[in-house]
């Protein structure tokens, strides 16, 4: 049997956004890493880089909710584009303060955290927005297709990233990143005008509509049970920030072979997404997703252990892979147990367990790297994401049963 076509990409409106949000992506991810090294060379403690994780967090927790009742009331897609648009002048700004020798860590950590603002309003309509983009018979491979998209740019963006930084300077990433944008843009162009529900349109923004959202998530445990055990893995095992400082005093290598490295959890998980999508059904995914996660911390504590760049690689490429198949399970668990009109309020309390796990990861890790170094942090990181695995196995015992060809929740379907 050989490769074919994934389905959800047949469908004109859908390919347009997943293109566009590859090229995205991949600005996006060099941005990201680039902002690790920039820091790092700004100011050489490790809790300067926890920094960023505070700057990205607090608007996401503050912001997010607003974000899923927005999109649930309003045109998702004239949502995206004021946030798209958004993000790439704030790409502009950093790239200009950096080429003409203005920026400062304090710059960085605002224009970081009004980015995630835009994100905040962003990701629950953009996530919103694909079941309204083609058959609900495709959305499974359309959460995969999107997941993949993500990873071949989260592949990409690093690997450039320190090309860039070498051959062209730190603005460059920049630049790019806010080029990168236009992408979107123009996708949402492309799709025009798409129709949402009466039911979607009324829910309005309001403290009882937000209410609503986070009543659903409290009253589905194996939605709830999802969103905490990916908070709490990449709250403990998230060694990215410290990327850094392991590339450059464990393993003794340069900012390309940082970029290398940071693109080595992606590319775990683009073959395992890979592997995942030629599987005409996925059985018994509780255990295969439960399994995952703890295969996540193991290789964690691998890679905090080694001085071999090689070992550390391939564990870390490791931890890409498990999350990679941890994350496809639990979003179309997520996306498939939730009725469209509350979809948007339903991601933006996803947003804040998954943004909010390895942003204040960061915090977290780069203060414990601050007094006893990093491999001791990224160590005892992978650690409690283990424990942490096994404590939600015990409070959510049904996760385990979980097959994956369970219908709705009583409760769950739309009025």
């Amino acid at each position: 049997m050989g490769l074919h076509i994934p389905p959800s990409l047949k469908h004109k409106k859908f390919f347009y956004l997943w293109l566009g949000q590859l090229i995205s992506i991949t600005g996006t991810q060099m941005q990201l890493w680039a902002l690790f090294w920039h820091i790092n060379q700004l100011n050489k403690n490790p809790i300067a880089l926890g920094g960023i994780g505070l700057a990205r967090i607090l608007p996401v927790i503050i912001f997010s909710l607003i974000g899923g009742a927005l999109a649930d009331s309003v045109d998702r897609r004239k949502v995206m584009f004021v946030t798209q648009s958004a993000a790439a002048l704030l790409a502009l700004t950093l790239g200009l303060l950096t080429q003409f020798g203005h920026v400062t860590i304090w710059h960085i950590y605002f224009i970081t955290a009004i980015q995630a603002i835009a994100v905040a309003f962003d990701g629950p309509s953009r996530q919103a927005l694909i079941p309204n983009l083609l058959p609900k018979k495709d959305l499974p491979n359309a959460f995969s297709m999107t997941f993949t998209s993500f990873q071949v740019g989260s592949v990409l963006g690093p690997a450039l990233s320190g090309f860039a930084i070498a051959y062209a300077g730190q603005q460059a990433v920049y630049y790019f990143n806010a080029i990168s944008f236009v992408a979107v843009l123009v996708a949402l162009f492309l799709i025009g005008d798409v129709p949402q529900s009466i039911a979607e349109k009324s829910a309005g923004i309001s403290m009882e509509s937000i209410r609503e959202g986070i009543s659903f998530i409290f009253n589905r445990p194996i939605i709830l049970s999802t969103m905490l055990l990916d908070f709490v893995a990449t709250f403990f095992a998230s060694a990215n920030t410290l990327m850094p400082i392991i590339a450059k005093d464990v393993l003794h290598v340069g900012v390309v072979e940082y970029g290398y490295l940071s693109a080595a959890p992606a590319v775990g998980a683009v073959l395992a997404a890979l592997v995942i999508s030629q599987i005409k059904e996925l059985r018994k995914q509780g255990i295969l997703f439960l399994s995952a996660v703890v295969v996540f911390g193991f290789a964690t504590i691998v890679f905090g252990a080694t001085t071999s760049i090689l070992v550390a690689w391939i564990a870390i490429a490791t931890t890409g892979a498990a999350d990679g198949v941890s994350t496809i399970i639990r979003n179309t668990i997520r996306q498939l147990q939730t009725p469209d009109h509350i979809r948007g309020r339903m991601t933006s309390v996803n947003q804040i367990f998954f943004q909010g796990g390895p942003q204040l990861g960061e915090i977290e890790a780069g203060s414990v790297a601050q007094f006893f170094g990093a491999p001791f942090a990224v160590i005892s990181g992978g650690i409690g994401c283990v424990i942490g695995t096994f404590f939600i196995i015990w409070k959510w015992p049904h996760l385990m049963k979980y097959n994956g060809d369970e219908p709705m929740l009583a409760g769950a379907t739309a009025d």
